[in-house]
């Protein structure tokens, strides 16, 4: 067995202006990397299901939007089915499950076009209502925040087992998105404050 003191875990820091050289070139001026940020790009022509946009801002526990934030998203595609191996059948190749978008520069807005994802079954057997992934990184985060949006007005919320396991109910809100127009979600995220959006340790 290897001892600990061989190889000890790295000290984590903060979220730099690497990280938008490294992750999204493109965006940050940096061209003939890739054609696109990787990420940019969460779906192709044919794909199945409602197309969205979701859009949004991440602030701080002052109010004050971060404009150098970058998300990350995962989720199913509008069959419930992630990329991958999954008992359930092949997921859409026309859908990556994934994507990478950064806030601007200026006002800190990110946005992302996607399709809407369906239920996708918890380990028990219960399905879970459908959601959106987010992984968070930004000036003064040490480890990346992890975070989910819900759908609103889906009736699968009430019995999802991740929001009803939320000890304090009142804060289920932060969870859910606003459709603004059709096919058009906010969707903020407060990092403090009265209006924290609720995180989820794993």
């Amino acid at each position: 067995m290897q001892k600990l003191s061989q190889r000890q875990e790295s000290p984590s820091q903060t979220a730099g202006p690497y990280v938008h050289i490294g992750c999204v070139p493109n965006f940050a001026g940096i061209t003939g990397v890739y054609p696109n940020d990787l990420g940019a790009i969460m779906f192709r022509n044919g794909v199945k299901g409602e197309r969205i946009k979701v859009t949004g801002t991440i602030f701080d526990g002052l109010g004050a939007p971060l404009k150098d934030a970058m998300i990350e998203v995962w989720q199913a595609d509008a069959n419930g089915i992630y990329p991958g191996n999954d008992p359930r059948g092949p997921a859409d190749p026309s859908f990556n499950g994934w994507g990478r978008v950064a806030g601007d520069g200026t006002t800190g807005v990110w946005n992302l076009e996607t399709i809407k994802p369906g239920p996708v079954p918890f380990p028990d057997g219960r399905m879970m209502a459908p959601h959106i992934s987010f992984w968070v990184v930004a000036r003064g985060i040490n480890i990346a925040l992890q975070t989910r949006m819900f759908f609103p007005n889906d009736p699968m919320n009430e019995r999802d087992p991740w929001l009803t396991r939320i000890e304090h109910q009142n804060r289920v809100p932060t969870l859910i998105a606003t459709q603004t127009q059709p096919g058009t979600y906010q969707f903020d995220i407060h990092l403090q404050g009265p209006a924290e959006t609720v995180f989820f340790d794993v």
